[in-house]
C-alpha cells in the first residue's frame, strides 16, 4: 500500500513519454466513432498485413509513423475492455465514447478497412479498463464506424461595451431599478445604445444581460434580491447610456470580484435605472 503513490507517479511519468515520442497529431484527420465493437479485428501480430502497409503508403504515412503503427496495433497493448470479444460485448456502450480518428483506408478482397487510432491523450476520460496508455491503432471494418460530425461553430459570445472610459455611477436608491425590463422593445433605449457606439454583438449582450434572470443568483428574483438591496450601493458601476428618465448601469465582474459571492457577477452585468436612483460621477443626476 504505501508504494502506490509512487507507482502512479511512475505511471505517468511514462505515459507522458509515451505522449512525447508520439509522431501522430490528429489535425485534420476524420474523427470516426466506433458503433460496433465486436467487429474490431483481432490480429494474431503487430499490424504487418500487405494490403495495410499499403494504404498507410497511398496515404503519404512515413516510415517512422508506419513503425508506430506496427509497434501500437499488438493485441497486448490493448486495455483489458478491449481484451476479447467478451470483454467488447460488455463494455459496448462506453467503447463508442471512444475518441477515435481515420488513418487509412484500405480494401481485403471485397471488403473495405479502416486503420482507427485512438489517442491516449484524447481519451482519459474513458473508464480505466478501456483507457489506452499509448496511441493504439485498431483494424476496424469500414461498416462497423461512422463519421462524427464536427460540432457547428458558435457564434463568439460578446463580452459587452468597453466600460473603461465612461463615467462612474453610484447607485443610491437602489429599488428603483427596473428588473425585468424589456430594453429589446424600448425603441429609444436600443438608439440609446446605438448612439454611444455599441455594436450589434455588444447591444444584444446588454438586452440579454440586463434581465434579472441573467443576473446572479443572489439577486436574480425579487425574493433573493430584496434582502440584499442596500448593498447594491456598494457596486462599481458605470454609466452605458441615458434616455427618457432612464440610464443603463453597467456593473463590470472585474470590479466586483469582492462583492459577496452570491452578488458577484462572473460576466459583465448590465441594469436599466429610473435617472433619480443613480448618481453620476461629477455630482449631477443628470436631467
Amino acid at each position: 500500500m504505501e508504494n502506490r503513490p509512487h507507482m502512479r507517479h511512475v505511471l505517468l511519468c511514462l505515459t507522458f513519454l509515451l505522449f512525447l515520442l508520439n509522431p501522430f497529431t490528429t489535425a485534420g484527420q476524420e474523427q470516426v466513432r466506433i458503433i460496433d465493437a465486436t467487429a474490431i479485428a483481432r490480429t494474431d501480430g503487430p499490424l504487418k498485413d500487405r494490403n495495410a502497409i499499403a494504404g498507410m503508403e497511398a496515404a503519404g504515412i512515413s516510415e517512422e509513423e508506419k513503425a508506430t503503427v506496427v509497434r501500437n496495433s499488438a493485441p497486448e497493448l490493448w486495455p483489458l475492455g478491449l481484451a476479447d470479444d467478451s470483454a467488447r460485448a460488455a463494455d459496448l456502450p462506453y467503447i463508442r465514447n471512444y475518441n477515435a480518428y481515420r488513418l487509412c483506408r484500405y480494401k481485403e478482397d471485397t471488403l473495405a478497412w479502416s486503420i482507427v487510432m485512438l489517442p491516449a491523450r484524447e481519451n482519459l476520460h474513458m473508464p480505466e479498463e478501456l483507457r489506452p496508455t499509448a496511441d493504439l491503432f485498431l483494424l476496424v471494418p469500414d461498416a462497423a464506424l461512422e463519421k462524427v460530425e464536427p460540432a457547428k461553430k458558435r457564434p463568439e459570445i460578446s463580452r459587452g461595451p468597453s466600460w473603461r472610459a465612461r463615467e462612474k455611477v453610484s447607485i443610491v436608491t437602489p429599488d428603483a431599478l427596473y428588473a425585468t425590463y424589456d430594453l429589446g422593445h424600448d425603441e429609444a433605449g436600443m438608439k440609446a445604445l446605438r448612439d454611444q457606439g455599441m455594436s450589434t454583438a455588444e447591444v444584444d449582450a446588454v438586452v440579454f444581460r440586463c434581465h434579472e434572470s441573467n443576473w446572479p443568483e443572489g439577486i436574480d428574483t425579487f425574493d433573493e434580491r430584496y434582502p440584499r438591496l442596500d448593498q447594491f450601493k456598494k457596486y462599481k458601476a458605470y454609466l452605458g447610456a441615458a434616455w427618457d428618465d432612464k440610464v443603463l448601469v453597467i456593473v463590470p465582474f472585474e470590479k466586483n470580484r469582492r462583492m459577496p459571492i452570491l452578488m458577484r457577477p462572473y460576466v459583465d452585468i448590465y441594469m436599466v435605472y429610473a435617472r433619480t436612483g443613480v448618481q453620476i460621477k461629477g455630482g449631477k443626476n443628470r436631467k
